[in-house]
């Protein structure tokens, strides 16, 4: 299906997030990614990076393998309640993303995380600080360049990327980048139920639990992704840390306004014959990892 009638089709569907729009979304793009499983098979399966049993990361290998090559990290969505990395068949969402990567001569690593209610703030951020050890101390066995890495997550995922570099000052010196697609940060409310399971109750800590402050004053690179038809609050969101960043820097971070797509597809397509955000990614992957190697 053409990217302009898969458009169509999310423009129809508006900007609700509900069962009805990720069947959707899996619908218009299910084809393409069981091709592109069937072409990028995983090369490690669960290997755990830590004591919990939701502790585990799949790797994506490029065909021929190689060494020393940049490392996306991606963190799935699901409201913090729910989500998987994904797998093979009909489970590919989510591990499409560290497929896309492997297409395009990276390392693709995806990683599960513990979730509310059973697990709450800041276990996320803790979940993926600490896949990020596993891969700095790992990754080079499987091809990968531990001073080469770039994390990124969707929707939840986003805000537990976010979350890491709140709760690791330090994380400059570990990664090179981070790629936000649609995420929450603490510019609106936690007045959903779904932010409420993972952050409390208790809207007084709020504010000192959102990772709002850490994702504007980083100096890390940044880019930061939306939905055209992501719901109001999502780019509100978006929208806010613009404006902070650009308050605080006096400039832009690297942006991007999927256009077309809404709130699951920003990430289940990635992979698939629209290349606009997943060219946007592997640039700016390169970009930052590259200077990392040449040392700028």
């Amino acid at each position: 299906m053409s990217i302009q009638k898969v458009a169509q089709a999310l423009a129809r569907q508006g900007t609700e997030i509900s069962p009805e729009s990720i069947e959707l979304v899996h619908g218009l793009y299910e084809d393409e990614q069981l091709a592109l499983a069937q072409r990028v098979a995983v090369s490690e399966a669960d290997v755990p990076y830590g004591p919990h049993e939701r502790h585990r990361l799949d790797i994506y290998r490029p065909e021929g393998g190689g060494a020393s090559l940049p490392v996306l990290v991606f963190v799935h969505g699901g409201g913090f309640l729910r989500g998987d990395k994904g797998g093979e068949g009909s489970a590919w969402p989510n591990a499409n993303v560290g497929r896309m990567a492997a297409s395009r001569g990276m390392i693709g690593v995806v990683i599960n995380y513990r979730l509310a209610p059973d697990n709450v703030w800041p276990s996320g951020s803790e979940d993926l600080a600490m896949a990020v050890d596993w891969v700095r101390e790992n990754i080079g066995k499987h091809g990968g360049d531990p001073d080469r890495i770039v994390v990124t997550g969707t929707s939840a995922g986003a805000a537990h990327v976010a979350g890491y570099l709140k709760h690791r000052p330090d994380h400059a010196g570990e990664v090179r980048g981070a790629v936000f697609l649609s995420g929450v940060y603490g510019v609106t409310p936690m007045d959903d139920r779904r932010d409420r399971s993972y952050y409390g109750d208790d809207e007084t800590r709020h504010a000192e639990m959102a990772p709002l402050d850490a994702v504007v004053a980083t100096d890390l690179p940044l880019l930061v992704c939306c939905a055209q038809f992501d719901p109001p609050r999502f780019q509100t969101e978006f929208l806010g840390v613009l404006s902070r960043r650009l308050e605080q820097h006096g400039q832009l971070p690297r942006t991007y306004v999927g256009s077309g797509h809404n709130h699951f597809s920003m990430a289940y397509h990635l992979g698939s014959s629209d290349r606009r955000l997943a060219d946007e990614i592997e640039s700016f992957v390169r970009e930052v990892t590259d200077n990392a190697v040449s040392g700028q």
